[in-house]
């Protein structure tokens, strides 16, 4: 399954297909969110290799990440990725629990809505075309929050 886009934002071609990820185009500033990533559970050291590695692959070298600890069911400071590991800070309070944050070293890095691994297909479909959408400017929260406000991505 390829990954939803809006109508503003092409897919990654550097994407795996199964991978549920939409990234703004590279040319476009950051705004509060680079895109979505719907992973299909919440046991992150399951799902973040596949992340990982498209991220080596089509932006940069991850070598950190931050997350909430609420979001996730485990919180290891180190993750084992492709022969690395990938080092974890668990963050409480100021910091989006709707967000991941990956870090590139020398790149920059990129702060992914994270669509909760039961939301509805049709659904995760508006929120990543929205995520990924460089016209909007709308926080983790806020996406999550206003889904309803958001036109339907094509095909949904």
């Amino acid at each position: 399954m390829n990954a939803p886009t809006g109508q503003r934002a092409a897919p990654d071609r550097a994407l795996p297909a199964l991978l549920r990820l939409t990234l703004r185009p590279p040319t476009f500033p950051h705004g509060p969110v680079s895109g979505a990533w719907w992973p299909r559970s919440d046991d992150l050291p399951a799902e973040l290799p596949a992340l990982i590695q498209a991220f080596d692959t089509a932006r940069g070298r991850v070598t950190r990440l931050t997350a909430h600890r609420d979001t996730w069911t485990q919180a290891p400071c180190d993750l084992p990725v492709a022969g690395r590991t990938v080092k974890a800070a668990w963050l409480t309070s100021g910091f989006d629990p709707h967000t991941i944050r990956l870090f590139s070293y020398g790149v920059g890095h990129w702060d992914l809505l994270v669509v909760p691994p039961g939301t509805e297909a049709a659904a995760a479909a508006r929120l990543m075309a929205a995520a990924a959408d460089p016209a909007l400017r709308r926080t983790a929260t806020a996406l999550l929050a206003d889904e309803d406000g958001i036109p339907s991505a094509p095909g949904a």
